[in-house]
Formats: structure tokens, sequence, C-alpha cells
């Protein structure tokens, strides 16, 4: 009964759409994913489908310096280290793909403090 309208259900018809447009674009995207623990980003490459950046709250050197890895602090840190990760890699512009989620919280916390790191989307 996959057909039932739940939270989750609802989410991941919001990504497809998204995701479909965005890969008709042939844009890089970042990918942000979230859970009540942690927060993912991720820069992939839609022409080859590859991982070109990442960044997680799971990263050992990340976690020692955030009191709780949930939270709006650990997206602003995760948003600046994925945008600075990119630049590096020689990626300025990026299409946002937030996986669904609405854009407010952590989510725009993340998108934000890339924007203030550099990266355009």
């Amino acid at each position: 009964m996959n057909s039932i309208n739940n939270k989750k259900n609802i989410r991941i018809r919001r990504a497809k759409k998204v995701r479909l447009h965005l890969k008709r674009l042939n844009k890089i995207r970042l990918v942000v994913h979230r859970t009540s623990r942690h927060i993912y980003a991720q820069i992939i490459d839609s022409n080859t489908e590859s991982i070109v950046v990442v960044a997680s709250t799971l990263e050992k050197k990340i976690k020692k310096n955030l009191i709780y890895t949930g939270n709006k602090q650990a997206a602003d840190v995760i948003g600046s280290i994925i945008a600075n990760r990119a630049i590096n890699k020689g990626i300025n512009t990026v299409s946002f793909d937030r996986s669904g989620f609405k854009y407010h919280g952590r989510i725009k916390i993340l998108a934000e403090s890339a924007r203030k790191a550099g990266l355009n989307f």
C-alpha cells in the first residue's frame, strides 16, 4: 500500500519532480538530505551521475566541533564546508535539490551558508 499519502511519500513525490527537472537541465546539483540526528550534503554531476563532493555531520572532524548534529548550527557548518570543498574542486554554480524537504529551518540555513561561502545557485 504505497499509494497512501503519508508525509514520507509526499516528500518523495516532490523530490522526484524536482530531480526530473534538474536532470533535463544537465546541471550539477547540490543534494541535501536531513534526518532528525544528521544532515548530509552532496554535489552530484548530472552528466555522469557521480558524486563530486560530500559533507555530512557523520564526519569525525565535523562531529567533534558540534554539540548536537541535528540542529541549525550543524546545517550552517555543513553548508559552508560543502561550498568550500566545491569551490576547491572548481565548482562555482550548482542547482539546489532539497530532496522534497520544505525550504525552511535547517535546509534554508544550509543553503544560505553555502551562498555566503561563495557557491552560486
